[in-house]
């Protein structure tokens, strides 16, 4: 579903007649544009199957093994899922977020999923990187204690650990207060996808909101930002162009044939007289 000048023309029409202020933390910015995950998608080839007049929007990836729904009239508190199909060789997973979790930060998830993995990936590396506080091996809290990551471990029903990333407000002593968002990633999400979420997520780089847009806590910090409006339209039009790039790469590379050993022979034996 390759994106419409309208659509186009139309984030770059509210982006370019709003005020930037810088935003941070990140965990506390608030939802922003739901845009940076769907026209992302988008432009790496994921079709809308969804009603177009309806407040729900669902994509499929171009193999059909990807789902995102996107349910802002959801009844639960989780407004992002995305699922994956089992294959012959993976299994199938499975990822929810709620409301407030930041657009750029959940692009960055799934952006990743057009990009190639990474070698060798550990998720706690941008985490680590960004002085978060390790209290555990399995867990992690931001500098204001208020962003939680937990790597649960084995139980009776999951054989395999599975991530929790929560928000909540300030509490006292070791209660914390009521949830503010929250991601969870079941005990089969690939690990280099879970990387690319903490990655976006515990980036120091402010995020821009415009002015009298929602953040997600009073606390967060908003200073008048120095870029212009149409740097952040430019810089989302170059992002898309890059998705689509890599997307049409991945194709290519899915789709080349498998090449001949060099030694190997393709000429036929002499036919006997």
């Amino acid at each position: 579903m390759p994106l419409s000048e309208r659509q186009l023309a139309a984030y770059a029409d509210k982006h370019a007649g709003r005020i930037p202020f810088d935003t941070s933390p990140r965990h506390l910015a608030g939802p922003g544009d739901a845009r940076h995950v769907t026209h992302g998608l988008a432009a790496a080839g994921w079709s809308a199957v969804s009603d177009p007049l309806s407040a729900e929007i669902v994509l499929h990836s171009t193999d059909l093994r990807h789902r995102l729904q996107f349910d802002p009239q959801s009844a639960t508190s989780a407004w992002w899922r995305l699922r994956a199909e089992p294959t012959d060789t993976e299994p199938g997973w499975y990822a929810e977020f709620g409301k407030l979790v930041p657009a750029e930060v959940l692009a960055g998830f799934t952006d990743a999923l057009v990009a190639p993995p990474p070698p060798q990936p550990d998720p706690w590396q941008p985490v680590t990187s960004a002085a978060w506080h390790r209290d555990s091996e399995g867990t992690a809290r931001s500098p204001d204690s208020m962003c939680h990551i937990e790597l649960r471990p084995l139980s009776e029903f999951h054989d395999l650990p599975s991530w929790h990333v929560e928000t909540r407000e300030p509490g006292h002593g070791e209660f914390h207060g009521p949830r503010i968002w929250h991601a969870y990633f079941n005990e089969h999400t690939p690990a280099h996808l879970v990387g690319s979420f903490l990655t976006a997520l515990a980036d120091r780089n402010p995020l821009q909101r415009g002015m009298y847009d929602r953040t997600g806590h009073y606390s967060a910090v908003q200073e008048p930002s120095p870029l212009r409006p149409q740097q952040l339209v430019d810089a989302h039009a170059a992002r898309l162009k890059s998705l689509r790039a890599q997307a049409r790469s991945a194709r290519r590379q899915q789709t080349r044939p498998a090449t001949t050993p060099a030694n190997a022979s393709t000429a036929q034996p002499a036919a006997r007289r």
